[in-house]
């Protein structure tokens, strides 16, 4: 029975992309009964087509996206998607970072998929992390399962983003350290004001509604009010 279930939980596991959002990023209704090889190679398309071959070619069967697989049409969707994000990031098998920035012999502290919201959960909730350049090179073509367990690439991680290696590598969502979870993220933007706030329900292992349409100021208000009244540390006020 553990064999059976060892096999079953194998065949099942998920490759997860974590990138910035562009032109042409394809939706559920776009890629709905089509075939995505055979689909258009420009944009966000020739993006997912990349993404999938290279989950492949790492021998996995499941990819998922956040630009096609949640309905962004359903309200409730969204928000449940919202309230999960880390968790589905958190139980894939890898999570492939896309730096469509980066030539193959950049550096990857200058990408700006560092100074974006949504990426910071993406960095901290996968176990398995892989770089690859925006030609869908490995980054610095590391011979490595996973660049979280590279010396190396952690010292240009902690440098880009004044995260801890003992966090970066296993990091646990909650309220522990929450003036220092803030500040990770107090140079970070999003393209809806009230992102910022929602980007980070994740990390703090939160449940609070989404409001697309409240001011920032709001959002940033509850989430505050939230963590003071189950942290009771009221240097948050302060990050």
């Amino acid at each position: 029975m553990e064999l059976i279930h060892a096999d079953i939980s194998r065949h099942f596991q998920y490759v997860t992309l974590s990138h910035r959002w562009g032109e042409g990023e394809p939706s559920l209704r776009d890629i709905e009964g089509h075939t995505i090889y055979g689909m258009s190679t420009k944009g966000g398309l020739g993006k997912l087509q990349a993404f999938s071959r290279v989950a492949l070619e790492l021998d996995y069967l499941w990819a998922w996206s956040d630009t096609c697989c949640i309905d962004k049409g359903s309200s409730a969707e969204v928000q449940e998607t919202i309230g999960s994000m880390f968790s589905w990031y958190r139980q894939s098998a890898l999570t492939i970072v896309h730096l469509s920035d980066i030539p193959d012999a950049g550096s990857l502290r200058s990408s700006e998929w560092f100074r974006r919201g949504w990426t910071l959960q993406e960095l901290l909730a996968p176990r398995k992390v892989l770089f690859y350049t925006e030609t869908w090179s490995l980054y610095k073509n590391l011979a490595s399962s996973n660049h979280k367990t590279d010396f190396a690439v952690l010292e240009e991680l902690e440098r880009a983003t004044g995260i801890e290696p003992r966090f970066l590598t296993s990091f646990s969502p909650g309220i522990d350290n929450p003036r220092s979870r803030l500040q990770w993220a107090s140079m970070r933007r999003t393209t809806r004001p009230e992102d910022i706030a929602y980007s980070l329900f994740g990390i703090f292992n939160f449940h609070l509604p989404v409001m697309y349409g409240e001011s920032a100021g709001n959002a940033l208000g509850r989430l505050l009010a939230e963590i003071l009244s189950q942290s009771g540390d009221i240097s948050v006020l302060d990050w």
